[in-house]
């Protein structure tokens, strides 16, 4: 008798705990957070190629203060298709950035001090903690949707204006 008490016992606590257990929170859903977050397109970004003509121009939010820097496009869900970020620095260094609670693919374009385009990262890969290096002085970071610059020809050497 006394092994079917343990077994029900044994059953019912294993009951009890599965209907008494809560659900257990999750990280807010990177949607959710980002459908509020707002980008203020104050600014363009044109890429120029090398015989001088404008080949595409972006409408771009401005980021220009630290913790704008720092924020970036992180969260943000949907970027039209002609829009992205300009990033300005007080000074030209080498520079490296990651797509962080970044949910979007983006082409990531350094440029130096003289507007030249010195690297591009092609259709980075959303939430990566891979480092994304410029592997050259630059004083200015644009990011746009991944796969615009393949898709406008915008490559290495070309120049930006704003």
């Amino acid at each position: 008798m006394k092994p079917i008490l343990y077994f029900s016992a044994i059953v019912l606590t294993l009951s009890l705990i599965s209907c008494g257990s809560e659900k257990k929170s999750t990280p807010e859903d990177p949607q959710k957070k980002s459908t509020s977050r707002q980008l203020d397109y104050s600014g363009e970004v044109s890429f120029i190629n090398e015989a001088g003509d404008t080949v595409s121009t972006i409408e771009v939010a401005i980021a220009d203060e630290q913790i704008e820097r720092n924020e970036g496009l992180m969260n943000i869900i949907n970027l039209p298709e002609h829009a992205g970020m300009l990033f300005t620095f007080p000074d030209e260094t080498e520079r490296s950035f990651w797509m962080s609670n970044t949910p979007l693919s983006l082409d990531i374009i350094y440029v130096n001090s003289d507007s030249t385009i010195v690297r591009i990262h092609h259709s980075t890969t959303p939430y990566s903690e891979n480092q994304l290096p410029s592997d050259a002085p630059a004083q200015y970071v644009v990011e746009t949707n991944g796969g615009y610059c393949i898709a406008r020809d915008i490559k290495e050497g070309m120049r930006i204006t704003f």
